[in-house]
């Protein structure tokens, strides 16, 4: 009688399947619970009692978010601070690897509570409490509607100006557990590009155990990556996602001593 397999190794052949098809784009994680698009009425800046909240909502989750992290992973290391420090004040679009339901958290962790906000899908608005904190949290849903996308883009210049990182999940969906790195679309490079600002690699790398849960997680922060000023415009955007992508090959290589090799 065959075993009967775990839901971590229904997952993972999953991945490798998308993996030999090269769809690293592909959602396989169902949509869960009840969301809204944004339309013109969605409110990116947040304004008087609405800050309230919003600075109410960024203080738990700080405070909240070091010992839960202990407690579920036995906590978390970040390397490469001094790449974030070499920033200073400047704004500048962050791009992680999105594997697990919480990685925001990390993102946090490493480039700031107060300083970071966090582009999702639309479909992470979610309605509901749930909503409501990621909302006051500094997370920011994309949106179909032209006017909302433009009080998005007005926002987001507003807080890259004011030295803010802005993260994108670079890879689209988010792959549960997922170790290596997936190639990236243009979105964060085009609003680097838009806003004239340093694009911020991160990569997140865990250990597993017997049962696939993560562990020993670590966010490794890479030099920011400023445009080439020496290429023609139109390469410019292309050439920052390059070397993105080399940077978090490189990290996955050395980390965990394996060269990033896809099932074939």
């Amino acid at each position: 009688m065959a075993r009967k397999r775990t839901k971590n190794q229904i997952i993972r052949g999953i991945q490798a399947t998308l993996e030999r098809h090269r769809r690293f784009d592909f959602r396989y994680i169902p949509l869960l619970g009840d969301w809204k698009m944004p339309d013109k009425r969605f409110r990116y800046r947040r304004r008087g009692p609405d800050r309230i909240l919003t600075g109410f909502w960024r203080t738990v989750l700080f405070l909240f978010t070091r010992p839960f992290l202990f407690l579920v992973y036995g906590g978390v290391r970040v390397e490469g601070k001094k790449n974030l420090k070499a920033l200073k004040k400047q704004g500048a679009i962050s791009v992680c690897n999105h594997f697990n339901y919480i990685d925001t958290l990390l993102v946090r962790t490493a480039v700031g509570h107060f300083r970071s906000f966090h582009t999702m899908a639309p479909w992470n608005n979610k309605t509901g409490f749930a909503g409501h904190i990621i909302r006051h949290g500094g997370m920011w849903p994309f949106s179909k509607d032209r006017e909302a996308t433009r009080a998005l883009n007005t926002e987001m210049e507003r807080q890259l100006k004011k030295g803010s990182i802005v993260n994108f999940y670079a890879e689209q969906v988010m792959w549960t557990n997922y170790q290596k790195p997936r190639p990236m679309k243009d979105g964060a490079f085009h609003y680097a590009m838009k806003f004239s600002v340093p694009v911020l690699p991160v990569f997140c790398t865990f250990r597993r155990n017997k049962k696939g849960h993560m562990k020993r997680i670590r966010i490794h922060i890479m030099p920011a990556i400023y445009a080439d000023e020496g290429l023609p415009r139109a390469e410019r955007m292309q050439d920052m996602k390059r070397r993105a992508e080399a940077a978090w090959k490189e990290c996955y290589e050395t980390s965990y001593g394996i060269p990033l090799v896809y099932e074939s």
